[in-house]
């Protein structure tokens, strides 16, 4: 994006409260006329006392006071509302983009470091806010200023207007010149502040592994060695727009030296009065005035379009799982599944799925069991439109889920994580996740249910306990206890358990499993299995290999067969649960 391209679009972000903006624009056109009435009504007043003009001097001290005060007015309503409106433009701006982060499917997600988005958020939000400021403040007078100062100067005499008008070009090219030459440069800075960013989210979001491997003095190396490189890119940039401000305020100086000593030349020769001169001077100090907030204003908007770019392109992210228009909702789910030749890669050239069809009853449980990297997370994902497939469609209930709304089809799976996903909130409030309005009681029974609401109740604050960043204030177990109540109170005819006991001990989990077998009753169930008991009650098992569907039927039947589940069978790949292990220690 130009520098200009980037102004205008932060400048359309104000269209919500355009009638205010409006105002304020208005006001600034009043501060506008009344810095260049001042020099002109100085003008007059000298040439009334030098009785070459005419005109009482009281009369244009009146009109001066006058306009001073409407000046201050107008001021007042800049200084009180530019504020205001741009504080709520920027924490709007913030929600906008928020907003539409997060609901861009996973495949965004996956390429983009949290570091790195956190950034983008903040730095281009915060010159959102800087922009909104200054062009309220200065720029849009500054402009409006210039604009009409030429007309006038060329009024009062265009050999001086001539010479003025020679600085604003000069200001100009010295300001494009820079701009190109150094503009490569900004955006490779801005690149490898980014970078630092992600690396020290990436490091504060893994303490324990720095730590435990004593990398701290080593990650604190990498990072100055960044910040070095950071400096390095930065300088060369800093140095070009020294030397602007340098050479600006070297034309400037001689502008007005060369002014003056026309001005004389001119009166000497009887074309023109000392208050023209006067008043022309004062034209051309103000304008110097203008045009080195211009190259201010030019020079902040350099050093702030890579950021704003980058806050725009993030805004500008096409989601590729819109709904289509006027989608209708999912409703009075049984919870029939189908996939039709379904084929899914994160990279098309690559597929992670290949041609799967199978159909699923409503209210049966099925296994999905494969080597490792056979795909089942990723297919059980398409169900729920984390991402869509690249060829074929999933049916619920004979509708493709691709024309319902994505709100409305996720309000009916309830999806019980291998990494549960906490949130740095209380613990009702993780729960409260899968049914925002549920009651206390509703919660404490899912908890209950899930054998959680013992070690919840011992901590203190209960259910009102925060929870650490990632869960990190919880083991293991509990984390996942937490995880499959909130699945619980989410109640969904459609569930998906991945791996959703891995992390517990054999007497959680056969208290889990129990109620496991409860909340599945009624419900259609994918299960990612890796115990041996889910895998023979399943009322069918899929056996995925290499993205494809090669193996499909109950566990004897499967046994039987000599396949590719005989062998992760025979291989142990299933674990016994904590009865089987139990009832054989007992048979010994």
């Amino acid at each position: 994006m130009t520098l200009l391209r980037v102004y205008l679009r932060v400048l359309a972000l104000l269209r919500p409260e355009k009638w205010l903006a409006i105002a304020l624009a208005v006001a600034n056109i009043a501060i506008a006329g009344v810095f260049l009435l001042e020099p002109w009504l100085f003008g007059r007043v000298v040439d009334s006392l030098a009785s070459q003009g005419s005109g009482n001097p009281w009369s244009y001290i009146a009109w001066w006071t006058g306009v001073g005060f409407f000046g201050v007015a107008a001021n007042v309503l800049v200084a009180l509302y530019s504020d205001r409106l741009a504080h709520r433009r920027q924490l709007a701006a913030v929600v906008d983009f928020f907003e539409h982060a997060l609901a861009l499917p996973l495949a965004f997600h996956d390429q983009q470091h949290t570091g790195r988005l956190l950034r983008t958020l903040h730095a281009g939000a915060g010159n959102l806010f800087t922009v909104w400021l200054a062009f309220f403040r200065s720029h849009l007078s500054t402009v409006i200023a210039l604009i009409v100062m030429v007309p006038a100067a060329l009024r009062i005499n265009w050999k001086l207007a001539v010479l003025m008008m020679v600085l604003m070009l000069t200001f100009v090219l010295i300001n494009t010149f820079v701009v190109s030459r150094t503009g490569k440069a900004q955006s490779r800075v801005e690149e490898l502040n980014q970078e630092m960013a992600e690396r020290t989210g990436d490091v504060f979001g893994n303490v324990m592994v720095v730590q435990s491997f004593s990398r701290v003095v080593t990650e604190v190396k990498a990072l100055r060695e960044l910040a070095a490189q950071v400096l390095k890119a930065q300088y060369p940039v800093l140095r070009g727009w020294a030397w602007v401000s340098v050479a600006n305020r070297a034309a400037s100086t001689l502008t007005v030296i060369g002014l003056f000593a026309l001005g004389v030349h001119l009166h000497q020769g009887g074309e023109i009065t000392v208050g023209a001169i006067v008043s022309f001077v004062g034209f051309a100090m103000m304008m110097i005035g203008r045009m080195e907030q211009l190259a201010g204003f030019i020079s902040e908007m350099f050093f702030q379009a890579p950021a704003l770019a980058n806050f725009f392109a993030i805004l500008d992210t096409q989601n590729q799982l819109r709904d289509l228009p006027n989608a209708p909702a999912l409703t009075d789910v049984r919870g029939e599944v189908r996939f039709e030749g379904v084929s899914f890669g994160y990279d098309p050239a690559h597929p992670v799925l290949r041609d799967l069809d199978f159909e699923v009853p409503a209210g049966s449980t099925v296994a999905f069991v494969g080597p490792t990297g056979a795909g089942k997370t990723t297919a059980l994902s398409l169900l729920y439109r984390a991402y869509d497939p690249t060829k074929g469609r999933i049916t619920i209930d004979g509708t493709d889920i691709r024309t319902v709304s994505l709100t409305s089809l996720r309000a009916h799976i309830a999806v019980v994580f291998q990494n549960p996903g906490l949130l740095y909130r209380s613990i009702a409030e993780n729960l409260r996740v899968g049914k925002p309005d549920a009651s206390d009681a509703e919660l404490e029974a899912a908890a209950r249910a899930a054998e959680a609401h013992q070690f919840v109740t011992i901590k203190p604050g209960g259910y009102f306990a925060l929870v650490a960043e990632h869960g990190k204030s919880l083991s293991g177990g509990e984390r996942q206890r937490l995880s499959i109540a909130r699945a619980m109170l989410k109640d969904a005819p459609i569930l998906i358990l991945d791996e959703a006991t891995s992390a517990l001990d054999n007497a959680t989990e056969a208290r889990v499993q129990r109620a496991l077998s409860a909340l599945v009753k009624g419900r259609t169930t994918f299960v990612i299995a890796h115990r041996l008991s889910t895998v023979r009650s399943a009322d069918a098992i899929l056996v995925l290999k290499d993205g494809k569907l090669v193996e499909k039927g109950r566990y004897e039947e499967l046994v039987r067969l000599g396949g590719v589940f005989a062998e992760l069978d025979a291989q142990g790949r299933f674990v016994p649960d904590a009865t089987e292990t139990e009832g054989a220690a007992g048979a010994s």
